[in-house]
């Protein structure tokens, strides 16, 4: 592994452990090089078959974590959301995607599980990306949304 301070090509792995979420390797390492001594963390990762997405078009991209983790931001902005909370919708959303869909995922179906994830988290956020996502092209269907919304939370 290559030192990202002096680009020495030999470092020595000092420590490593589990990640939080078991499925990643974490390891402490320390550059070789006696005039840089540094020491750094790398993350190993199962390397996983890419899971494509098939979008209303029926174009085909693969699944991106990081995009999804940036809708849910932008949906959650300014809410009393962690950033440890929407980590794990989101890692929870890629896990129940990876275990159900072997190769191909329709878009529709991410953005269903974004939708029922937000509802539970905070209703401004679902609104907000109920909005985008289902296209409101009115205040009358916002409306409903809203009202629906409500309706769900008192039962």
């Amino acid at each position: 592994m290559k030192c990202p301070y002096c680009d020495t090509e030999n470092t020595r792995v000092v420590e490593s452990r589990p990640g939080e979420d078991g499925n990643t390797i974490r390891r402490r390492r320390e550059c070789v090089n006696e005039s840089c001594g540094r020491r750094f963390t790398t993350y190993e990762r199962m390397e996983q078959r890419p899971l494509m997405v098939v979008k209303k078009d029926q174009e085909r991209e693969e699944f991106s974590a990081e995009k999804l983790y940036r809708g849910l931001m932008r949906a959650c902005e300014k809410r009393p959301i962690s950033v440890e909370q929407l980590e794990a919708v989101c890692n929870d959303i890629e896990r129940a995607l990876r275990m159900e869909y072997e190769r191909e995922v329709p878009s529709s179906v991410i953005g269903e599980r974004v939708m029922d994830a937000l509802r539970e988290l905070d209703g401004v956020a679902y609104v907000r990306f109920a909005s985008v996502y289902r296209e409101f092209r009115d205040v009358e269907t916002l409306a409903k949304e809203v009202l629906t919304l409500l309706g769900d939370k008192k039962n």
